[in-house]
């Protein structure tokens, strides 16, 4: 449903990865009475806060429960693996799993991409979070597979990163409320979808205006014909009923 009345305020949440930069300063610029609040979220907080109310949409990672809520999928991430900068992998533009095989591969609890089974030999602990593993993989532990946006996120200057092949990927969507498919929600849609201000859904198209003819645009109403003529451009003279030409009286002769 449509909300008929406007908060005072737009409430977007993000996971970690997702810069909303860009779609923020359209927001602010189409919309500058509706201040826009950041909520940033853990990947795996990110559907209860939209269900309990903690924001009015939100960039998420799928897969998601879609029970009651909306999602429209934006793109999907690169997945890649972060080594030291020294390490042998970075001899190589893309790695695979099976280069992974004799490697500690950390596995922290907040993945994000729902490993099967998880590339490489396994940690004697998982790490809490990807910054923590990050931590580890710096300090020589092992290394670390994530989608790009978070390697980048958690960049080092010690580490760098190289494409995986044939891995799980990442995939970010918008999401909100099904239940609470507001005018406001409906505005950020249009502007992640790139539509401009006449094309947003929720706000009126102008109107195309009508060509006016080129004979009324140029001289007004057509003129009619001065009397004595024919409307159709004749020679002027007025045509008796035979078809010939009026005649004059002949002059007297003195």
């Amino acid at each position: 449903m449509t909300g008929s009345e406007a908060p005072s305020s737009f409430r977007l949440a993000y996971v970690p990865g997702v810069t909303p930069t860009k779609w923020v300063r359209i927001w602010n610029e189409r919309l500058p009475g509706t201040p826009l609040t950041l909520v940033g979220v853990p990947a795996a907080e990110a559907a209860g806060l939209l269900r309990d109310g903690g924001a009015d949409a939100g960039f998420v990672r799928l897969p998601i429960d879609r029970t009651d809520l909306s999602a429209i999928p934006l793109y999907t991430e690169t997945t890649v693996v972060v080594v030291p900068k020294d390490h042998a992998a970075t001899a190589v533009e893309e790695m695979s799993a099976e280069d992974l095989a004799e490697e500690i591969v950390l596995h922290p609890l907040d993945d994000t991409l729902g490993w099967e089974r998880p590339p490489g030999l396994p940690a004697l602990e998982r790490p809490a979070t990807t910054a923590d593993a990050v931590e580890l993989v710096a300090a020589g532990v092992g290394l670390l597979v994530v989608p790009q946006s978070l390697a980048r996120l958690n960049h080092r200057k010690d580490l760098t990163y190289r494409p995986l092949a044939g891995a799980p990927e990442s995939r970010i969507a918008l999401a909100w409320p099904e239940e609470k498919t507001t005018d406001l929600v409906e505005e950020f849609i249009g502007i992640v979808r790139g539509r401009t201000v006449n094309s947003t859904r929720g706000r009126a198209p102008t109107p195309p205006q009508p060509k006016a003819r080129r004979a009324e645009k140029k001289s007004g109403a057509p003129r009619k014909p001065a009397p004595g003529k024919s409307s159709r451009g004749g020679s002027g003279g007025a045509k008796n009923p035979k078809g010939g030409a009026k005649r004059g009286k002949p002059r007297r002769r003195p």
